[in-house]
């Protein structure tokens, strides 16, 4: 017998496009097995609770978990549904040089949807942390075609109300995917000498209008100062950089880890 965690990184080796032969040689499961999953493995999560499926739509009760979740969703997250499964995966993707943050992100998932297994999916350079649920876009209405900074990106008031409650969760989710803490430097002249000084400073980089919209909106709320750095790309760039107002992220935040 295998255990559900073994079936959902079985299924998802599936999911890519690979055959039947080529996962079952890799994972030592027979093709039958495998198949059988194909069918059965997702009725077992048909009758999971979902709190916006309710008769009385609710907000999730893990909030906390779900403000950081819905972060890392905006920032490097994405659904696609999954026909063999009748779903939907979640995938957060999360860089191997942070292992911190694949803990976190895991940690959040199964807070938020705890009758859902959550497995990973290593990448180059970077692990997808992946679940599979129906009800991954009731949590994430954002949700749509096309990439998010070429649609609307707009908080339902309920999902408002997270954000409003935990700010700092919310934030670090979004750092935690589109943005970074580094270390600036720069030279001065005090008594005819060349001195070197350093700096930390927050920056967020993201392409979508609405995601830097709620991260400023947000950053506001909380008292943080901010202003609009270099542009890279297409993308807008935010820079927290007052000493007053890092200390403030530094101690709500900090470095990935």
């Amino acid at each position: 017998m295998y255990d559900r965690s073994v079936r959902d990184q079985t299924l998802a080796l599936v999911a890519q496009g690979r055959s039947l032969h080529s996962v079952s040689k890799q994972t030592g499961i027979s093709r039958f097995a495998i198949r059988s999953w194909q069918t059965r493995i997702e009725p077992l999560s048909r009758t999971t609770e979902c709190p916006r499926c309710e008769r009385v739509p609710r907000p999730p009760e893990a909030a906390t978990a779900y403000a950081y979740l819905l972060g890392l969703y905006l920032g490097d997250g994405c659904l696609s549904r999954q026909p063999q499964r009748r779903g939907f995966a979640l995938r957060i993707a999360c860089a191997d040089a942070w292992p911190g943050l694949i803990v976190a992100c895991r940690e959040a998932v199964k807070a938020v949807r705890p009758t859902n297994s959550v497995c990973i999916i290593q990448r180059e350079g970077c692990v997808m942390v992946t679940s599979y649920s129906h009800h991954w876009p009731c949590l994430f209405p954002q949700h749509g075609p096309g990439k998010k900074h070429e649609r609307p990106i707009v908080l339902e008031a309920w999902q408002q109300q997270i954000v409003d409650a935990h700010p700092w969760e919310f934030l670090r989710g979004l750092i935690h995917s589109d943005g970074c803490r580094i270390t600036n430097w720069t030279t001065r002249k005090v008594g005819g000498e060349r001195k070197r000084y350093e700096y930390p400073r927050y920056f967020f980089t993201n392409m979508s209008a609405d995601i830097i919209r709620l991260y400023t909106d947000t950053l506001d709320a909380v008292g943080v100062e901010w202003k609009p750095a270099r542009q890279s790309r297409k993308a807008e760039n935010i820079s927290v950089a007052r000493k007053s107002s890092v200390a403030l992220m530094d101690q709500h935040i900090g470095p990935k880890y």
